[in-house]
């Protein structure tokens, strides 16, 4: 079963609306079997919504298409549907009166551009939308469906729960499709693709590994396609438990799961505490850290020790060791990790510091350099990474090898 998305809208195309809905409905009509092949956004222009709508018909089973559907001049979607499907608008009184029943709730006076909101093509399917104005349409032509519905998300997700998907289910022998997600973290793609070379080769013929890259964070998609569930489920489970034993060192979690929500139950089961200290990081790793749910049974607090008098008088951090070593160096953030340890009093402790960029580097320390420490009751261990010249990017980058390490500490103790 194949689907394919078309969003309208100048306003996508020049980036001043992300289009989130093509995300969304992809993911739901995964989940019911639907293989989506294709999403295409288009302008408010008549000619590229005809064109994207003939290139749909008859290689697509279902077709989604949202936006341009209000009451103004360049909502031309509903006009250029009649034109494609050989048809013209009418009224539609039930839809006039879930609006004028609308606005006389909300206290706003109908006018004419209300009113033909009310109008819909004749020859199509009304979804009638209890969340805003404009309904939306079901058509079936050339063994093909297409249903338009308007563009503002929390409408078109109402018609899809409540109207759109029920009737594909009904309408569509389902095949299943499964996904499993696992995460890495402490590779690159091309060298995690080499390794899992041969265990890509040997898959069966119904599963697919996809490579997922973000900030150096690599989820690993399986996505098995079949009739039995049961029996794919098992074959699914079967690969994930050769990937562990493939890359045991770079899985850190599964289905989405970030660093910082693996660290939090880890600290939660061993009853542990953690601090940070954090120069080039800026309270990155605090952010990330109490973004978690419940991060207060664990997470005591953090110094932003930007710079070197704050790394000397809150941390302790000696001026003997600023002035031989430098600022970012081993010495400098172990004595930094030791410092947050102490000042917070808690079990672990993660400090940071290097050059985010894209200035301050040399040839000792270039731009991109980053010095981690984790200290514990049992010892401070030290990490240096080297990563690119952008900063917003070293910064995330930057923190995500931090929580690694720190994680990899927590589990070893």
């Amino acid at each position: 079963m194949k689907a394919s998305i078309i969003t309208i809208g100048d306003e996508l195309l020049i980036g001043q609306t992300i289009d989130t809905n093509s995300a969304w409905m992809g993911a739901e009509l995964s989940k019911y079997g639907f293989d989506v092949y294709r999403i295409t956004s288009v302008h408010d222009r008549r000619e590229d919504i005809l064109y994207s709508l003939k290139e749909a018909t008859g290689k697509s089973d279902v077709v989604l298409i949202t936006g341009g559907l209000g009451p103004t001049s360049d909502d031309i979607t509903k006009q250029t549907l009649c034109e494609f499907f050989d048809t013209h608008l009418i009224i539609n009184e039930d839809v006039l009166f879930m609006i004028e029943k609308m606005m006389h709730h909300r206290n706003f006076p109908m006018n004419d551009k209300n009113h033909r909101q009310a109008e819909v093509p004749e020859s199509c399917r009304v979804l009638k939308n209890a969340e805003g104005t404009a309904p939306g349409m079901w058509f079936e032509r050339d063994n093909t469906i297409f249903i338009s519905m308007p563009g503002v998300p929390h409408e078109m997700k109402h018609l899809m729960e409540k109207m759109v998907l029920p009737e594909l289910k009904k309408r569509f022998t389902s095949q299943t499709i499964i996904h499993r997600n696992i995460m890495t973290y402490g590779t690159f793609e091309s060298k995690l693709a080499d390794i899992l070379t041969d265990f890509e080769s040997g898959l069966p013929s119904n599963i697919k590994l996809a490579y997922l890259p973000a900030s150096g964070i690599i989820k690993l998609r399986l996505t098995g396609t079949g009739s039995d569930k049961e029996s794919l489920s098992k074959k699914l489970n079967d690969q994930v438990d050769i990937l562990y034993k493939t890359i045991p060192e770079y899985i850190y979690a599964e289905d989405e799961e970030s660093l910082e929500m693996v660290i939090g139950k880890l600290l939660k089961s061993k009853q542990k505490t953690l601090s940070a200290a954090e120069s080039c990081t800026g309270g990155e790793i605090a952010h990330l850290i109490t973004s978690v749910s419940g991060s207060s049974a664990y997470y005591k607090g953090s110094v932003i020790a930007y710079a070197n008098s704050v790394k000397m008088q809150l941390l302790g951090v000696k001026a003997s060791t600023i002035e031989k070593y430098g600022a970012v160096s081993q010495q400098t953030v172990k004595e930094m990790a030791e410092g947050s340890r102490k000042l917070f009093a808690t079990d672990y402790s993660v400090a940071t510091s290097g050059i985010a960029g894209p200035d301050g580097g040399s040839d000792e320390k270039p731009v991109g350099i980053l010095w981690i420490a984790v200290a514990s009751e049992k010892e401070v261990v030290c990490e240096k990474r080297v990563f690119g010249d952008n900063r917003t990017i070293n910064i995330k980058r930057f923190s995500l090898a931090s929580l690694n390490l720190l994680r990899k500490q927590i589990i070893k103790q």
